[in-house]
């Protein structure tokens, strides 16, 4: 229990008690006045009805101050699960969105790599090209030089051997 019931119970027992040991007191006859007219009644029984009246009141009020705030937590946390829930989906939007995003960007790193990759080869295959050429043409420029050397030698070879 919690302590404010507990401290009510006790408060309602003491008062019980109270006027168990004062019965005579409280149902002693009096006159009272109320304004308009006046009544013989008991003025402890009255003060007690009173009291009681005002207990009655209280717990009539925390009850439904107590059912309106939970009615009001319950609405709250239906709102906050909603949120949630727009939070989750946003969350997961971007999530989607940020993997599209990073799929769309190494498919146009691939592409680009695919690209630097034939044209390195392209140039790789035209210095080839080029290279195959001017050792083509070494060989030819060295194959003349030689023909021309053994010309010489040849016609310089009749002349020392005469």
């Amino acid at each position: 229990m919690r302590i404010r019931t507990i401290l009510l119970v006790l408060a309602i027992l003491i008062v019980a008690a109270f006027v168990a040991l004062n019965m005579e007191e409280f149902t002693r006859i009096s006159t009272l006045s109320l304004g308009f007219a006046t009544v013989q009644v008991s003025l402890g029984l009255v003060m007690l009805v009173t009291l009681a009246a005002a207990t009655v009141i209280f717990l009539a009020s925390a009850l439904y101050m107590q059912s309106t705030n939970l009615l009001e937590m319950r609405k709250h946390t239906k709102e906050l699960n909603s949120q949630r829930e727009l939070a989750d989906k946003a969350e997961a939007s971007r999530f989607t969105e940020l993997q599209n995003f990073l799929t769309t960007q190494a498919a146009t790193q691939q592409q680009r790599q695919s690209d630097v990759d034939a044209a390195l080869a392209e140039s790789f295959a035209r210095q080839q090209q080029a290279l195959m050429a001017r050792i083509e043409q070494s060989d030819n420029t060295l194959a003349a030089y030689i023909g021309q050397l053994q010309d010489k030698l040849e016609r310089a070879a009749p002349m020392t051997g005469t």
